[in-house]
């Protein structure tokens, strides 16, 4: 029987869940501000947790609460108030790393599924099976797993456990996550969602007895990014990991921005859609505008992790730098008559080619005649922040296309 795998998106605030929703995700995780292993973005109140929920369910779309840190005996006694919110809320699952956590959430919402999260290191079928004994309903497997590895886990597991996998964004250079290198080096817990990434920092050796003086640990003249890691990107073969029994994808980066979460859940719709569309063809044909997409965002030199072993996750650690081919300049707020509203994101001119992204993953050329500001006078640019415009569009732009322009030089 063919599985047919959920495209789970990161939502770090209501507004990004809108945007993964309307973009193609089947589920979003999100996390309210505590208890959760990201503190920089924004995070959801009780009360837009529950405005997300009604969002998504009103699309037949799940939401998942984070509650993967390890609590501390004062933080674990609000625990239970936290649960509780998210029961009113009416969340689909939670989202834990610790045993305790487990407990509470069985405790105070018994009806609730409960998903173990890649912080516990589940790297093999015992450690799954005994998940689903202790009550949880899905793993999401350790990211250090093969393709192999995974198969032999869905093999040897209960059918009724559900395995997530990640397919795509940052990878942690430690084992699932779990690192004390930003706590040591700045004070910041990653275990709190507050990684500095000193992994990603450029590094020299030093000499005791040669004070001042640096010498490179690699061969570049910038130096050497000997913890950095490049970015998940399993587009490729995409076809594969669904045959090795996983049930969801999942999209890394709740500390990303919108626009990067509607781009990538919008590729990665596309290349899901097109294996389910002949899941028994010997041969997965990514479509070519799929990783054109990926390319739009900002991210690191891509890798496919672990997925084909350690040979196959060898690093480029030259730099931490992103790449950034495209930028993100506006937003469609509505379409009429011709005529596209918008919101400012970015500055572009008159002159300047854009590109739409359309939530159904179409890519729209824009080179616009005329701007005019929100009184309908015309501008030549657009360099205020927040600013409302409009621009001719003889196609048609449907509300939260996204606006682009190629980055040159």
């Amino acid at each position: 029987m063919l599985t047919i795998p959920e495209l789970l998106s990161p939502a770090g605030d209501l507004e990004r869940l809108r945007y993964a929703v309307c973009y193609g995700a089947d589920a979003v995780y999100c996390g309210m501000p505590e208890f959760g292993m990201r503190s920089a973005p924004e995070n959801f109140t009780p009360e837009q947790l529950a405005e997300g929920v009604l969002f998504a369910h009103a699309r037949g779309r799940k939401v998942y609460l984070t509650l993967n840190t390890l609590p501390t005996n004062e933080e674990f006694r609000r625990l239970p108030d936290a649960i509780k919110a998210a029961v009113e809320a009416g969340v689909d699952a939670f989202i834990v790393a610790d045993i305790g956590v487990l407990a509470a959430c069985k405790k105070y919402a018994p009806d609730i599924d409960v998903h173990f999260s890649t912080q516990m290191g589940i790297t093999n079928y015992g450690a799954a099976t005994a998940a689903w004994e202790m009550g949880a309903k899905r793993v999401v497997l350790a990211r250090e797993l093969s393709l192999q590895d995974i198969a032999v886990i869905r093999d040897h597991t209960p059918p009724q456990l559900e395995l997530e996998a990640f397919v795509h964004g940052a990878m942690c250079m430690s084992i699932s996550g779990r690192c004390l290198l930003s706590n040591y080096m700045a004070g910041r817990d990653a275990n709190r969602g507050q990684c500095a990434q000193p992994c990603r920092w450029k590094y020299y050796l030093s000499e005791e007895k040669r004070p001042g003086q640096y010498f490179e640990i690699g061969e570049t003249s910038e130096g050497s990014y000997i913890l950095n890691a490049n970015d998940l990107c399993t587009a490729p073969f995409l076809d594969l990991i669904c045959q090795a029994g996983v049930d969801s994808l999942k999209i890394e980066g709740r500390a990303k921005t919108f626009y990067y979460v509607a781009s990538v859940t919008a590729a990665y719709r596309k290349a899901l859609d097109a294996y389910l569309a002949d899941p028994g063809c010997e041969q997965f044909d990514l479509p070519e505008d799929v990783y054109e997409e990926l390319d739009r965002t900002s991210h690191r030199h891509y890798s496919p992790g672990f997925y084909f072993g350690p040979d196959g996750a060898k690093q480029n650690p030259g730099s931490a730098s992103y790449i950034r081919h495209w930028e993100f300049v506006g937003t469609v707020e509505r379409w009429e008559n011709g005529v596209a509203y918008c919101r400012q994101r970015g500055k572009w001119s008159l002159g300047e080619t854009l590109e739409a992204l359309a939530p159904d993953g179409s890519r729209i050329p824009l080179a616009p005649a005329w701007i005019r500001n929100a009184a309908g006078e015309a501008v030549d640019s657009t360099p205020h922040a927040m600013m409302e415009y409009s621009i001719p569009s003889a196609q048609e732009l449907p509300a939260m296309s996204l606006l682009r322009r190629r980055v040159t030089g």
